[in-house]
């Protein structure tokens, strides 16, 4: 006979002990409950361990103590099967149907719970908990019924999951306070008690995912350990997840954090295009949990990893590897976002996916050394493909370098194998470029310490991040301490490379440059000099290196007080370069703009400013208007309207040169900066001594933070606002007193 009513069928999930109240409990509860228009069909979706099941089983056990249900049925709906098993004994229980023929016996339960003029009302819930794919629930979703509710747990985001009525709700991480507070009450049970800074931290550390701090929270009652033993093992890089499992499993949990999304990982690469998945979350579990730009993952660099470790599929795996398109590469992240392993929004390109920590961290762990050391140098590779020469998107660099860093967090030895990967260099020459020299600084420091920890004090990278620290620290403002840490780079690359070598001759070449930077213009010149005696004879006349020393050689003998020569031997040099390079050569162009200065440093004002605006046309030719090359065109001309006479139309110049140097480099880029400062400079010049005064308050403000405040730029800045503030006082007194 039927079962009478109120009758659950299947067994409803207990209560996690120390239960934590979250929003999205909220949110499913307002969806069910609106009334006329309420969304009786709720999926709830997100990555594994968020914790949709308790929320699932805490709606059902409230519904069904509140007295607000006929019939409750619960399904573990891993696969089609246990779904028609029970819809099934639903059937049988509720239908009185024959138990040996399951099919028909869903069939009926589903016709049941159509609503039926003239019958009794039956207020259902029907709860498919875990569904692994859309397609198993084909003919079985349960029909739509003012009086019927259906509740979907899965993994997956596939649209087939929504529409005809059926609404997703989200389920993401704890906040910040819910974590805090589930650590708190989970150990206060057990009589334990632990600061609310280490918690926070805890939380914060295990990406506030569920599963994660229940896990955690019983590691830690069963263990005895405190919170920080507990994060000195997570952060230790020798510590596999499967170590801080407890050895009992809470809240009948069936799997430990390392195996919690295995399933998911295995299930997205049997998406299109298959056996993608995997090895694309190989390269993004090395990267920036927050943000991976899409390009570093579709580039070549990355397909060409993706076609190498494809699982294996078809009847001849060992068959030479098909090559993966852009679109497939995109394919593979959107199948690991269907999954949820990973949420790919591409409407935010530069960070278009990002990943948890924790799945990030179970996915390294299943990785052999090997394999992570090539994965990390291919990241690595990929990276350095998608960095742009010029840097006209500071996000994206911003973002690059994220990566950079969390790479090398993940695996740092691996990009020192056998020699330090280029992406290293890349990483602290864009944070340099960008004006932030004090980061470029720490980050050589450290690239110096690691080359010496990983290939040793006298590799030729160790002597390589020591040559770029001490260039980073002249551009700080420091060309002593530069020029210090050069000569001590110098005697070594002599005793370990020889005298002719070319890294023993670049550091001779920097050396005389920030000796000159220094103070010692006579010095410089002759350095290079003698420096260009050694490349004519190890190089020959005509190399590229042989040229760059005679420019550097007239610089500094224009700067030792022979503008007239310096001028002389840069048009010599800029005939050699169009001989052989070419008019349109980028290093013809800057001998071009170095001979025009010196020319003006030469009394010749009028013939420099004429021969720039000649190379401007130039270089927005070949160059485009918004290359680095181009401004600084711009800004010398706009220099030159300004000692012409036209302090007013030199102002204007520079202001519309300032907001393309914004667009274009950023706020922080020392072209912008020093853009800015002119601004102010000519501004004051036109007659606006307080709009200098105030350019000027600000730029210091900005110099400060980017430079320091003993950057020679710094220095430049507080002087130029002090004189203008002077100028300004003068001029309102000398107003005071006419009147």
């Amino acid at each position: 006979m039927p079962a009478a009513w109120p009758h659950q069928v299947g067994v409803i999930p207990s209560r996690a002990q120390s239960f934590q109240y979250r929003a999205e409990a909220d949110r499913l509860r307002a969806a069910v409950n609106g009334g006329g228009t309420a969304v009786l069909r709720q999926v709830l979706t997100g990555m594994g361990g968020v914790g949709k099941t308790q929320l699932a089983a805490d709606y059902a056990h409230t519904a069904w103590d509140a007295g607000g249900l006929d019939v409750l049925v619960w399904i573990t709906a891993s696969a089609r099967s246990p779904v028609v098993t029970g819809y099934a004994q639903a059937g049988i229980e509720l239908c009185g149907t024959y138990p040996d023929e399951p099919e028909q016996a869903a069939r009926s339960f589903l016709a049941w719970l159509t609503p039926k003029s003239g019958a009794p009302p039956c207020r259902w819930l029907v709860v498919l908990d875990d569904i692994a794919d859309p397609d198993d629930l084909r003919g079985l979703w349960p029909p739509a019924s003012p009086y019927g509710r259906t509740l979907v747990t899965t993994r997956r985001r596939d649209a087939a999951l929504t529409g005809e009525g059926r609404r997703s709700v989200e389920v993401g991480m704890f906040t910040e306070a819910e974590a805090v507070a589930y650590l708190t009450t989970s150990l206060a049970a057990h009589g334990r008690a632990e600061p609310a800074d280490q918690l926070t931290a805890l939380g914060r550390e295990l990406g506030y995912l569920p599963l994660a701090l229940s896990q955690a929270a019983a590691y830690l009652i069963d263990s005895g350990e405190t919170a920080a033993a507990y994060r000195d093992l997570l952060t230790d890089r020798s510590t596999e997840l499967t170590d801080l499992a407890p050895d009992a499993l809470p809240d009948e949990q069936a799997v430990a954090l390392a195996a919690a999304w295995s399933l998911s990982i295995a299930r997205a690469d049997t998406l299109r295009p298959v056996g993608l998945a995997r090895p694309m979350l190989h390269l993004a579990a090395l990267l920036d949990a927050n943000g991976i730009p899409q390009h570093v993952l579709t580039g070549a660099v990355a397909r060409a990893h993706l076609a190498a470790h494809r699982t294996a599929t078809g009847p001849n795996p060992a068959a030479e590897p098909a090559p993966v398109s852009r679109p497939d590469a995109v394919r593979a992240l959107r199948a690991l976002d269907r999954l949820s392993l990973i949420d790919h929004r591409p409407g935010t390109p530069h960070q278009a996916v990002r990943v948890h920590q924790l799945v990030q961290r179970a996915t390294r762990d299943t990785l052999t050394p090997d394999q992570r050391d090539q994965y990390a140098r291919t990241a690595a590779d990929a990276l350095m493909a998608a960095w742009p020469e010029i840097e006209r998107d500071t996000g994206f660099a911003q973002a690059l370098r994220a990566n950079t860093d969390a790479l090398t967090r993940h695996a740092e030895g691996a990009l020192y194998r056998l020699a330090a990967h280029a992406i290293l260099y890349r990483a602290g020459r864009s944070l340099g470029e960008t004006g932030q020299v004090t980061a470029a600084i720490t980050h050589f420091r450290y690239v110096v310490h690691a080359a010496h920890e990983h290939l040793g004090p006298d590799h030729p990278d160790t002597l390589e991040s020591r040559h770029h620290l001490a260039l980073w620290c002249g551009e700080a403002g420091d060309p002593v301490g530069a020029t210090d840490a050069l000569a001590e780079l110098l005697a070594d690359q002599e005793r370990l490379l020889g005298p002719d070598h070319p890294r023993t001759l670049d550091a001779r070449g920097e050396l005389a440059l920030w000796r000159g930077e220094a103070g010692d213009a006579t010095g410089a010149a002759a350095a290079f000099a003698e420096l260009l005696t050694d490349y004519l004879r190890v190089l020959g006349p005509d190399h590229p290196d042989t040229l760059g020393i005679r420019g550097n050689l007239a610089r500094w003998r224009g700067e030792a007080g022979d503008p007239a020569g310096a001028a002389a031997e840069f048009a010599e040099l800029l005939a050699d370069r169009e001989r052989l390079l070419g008019p349109d050569h980028p290093r013809t162009l800057i001998t071009r703009s170095d001979l025009a200065l010196w020319r003006e440093e030469a009394g010749d004002a009028a013939g420099a400013a004429a021969a720039f605006a000649e190379l401007l046309a130039d270089r927005e030719r070949l160059l485009g208007p918004d290359h680095p090359d181009t401004l600084t065109a711009r800004y010398h001309l706009a220099r030159y309207q300004g000692q012409s006479g036209d302090p007013a139309g030199a102002a204007d110049a520079l202001a519309e040169l300032l907001r393309q140097t914004l667009r274009v480099l950023g706020s922080d880029h020392p072209h912008t900066l020093n853009t800015r400062h002119h601004l102010a400079l000519w501004r004051g010049r036109a007659g606006d001594a307080t709009g200098a005064v105030a350019a000027f308050a600000e730029l210091l403000s900005d110099m400060v933070r980017v430079l320091g405040e003993d950057h020679q730029h710094t220095l430049t800045t507080r002087h130029q606002l002090a004189a203008w503030r002077e100028m300004l006082r003068e001029s309102t007194v000398n107003q005071s007193t006419d009147s």
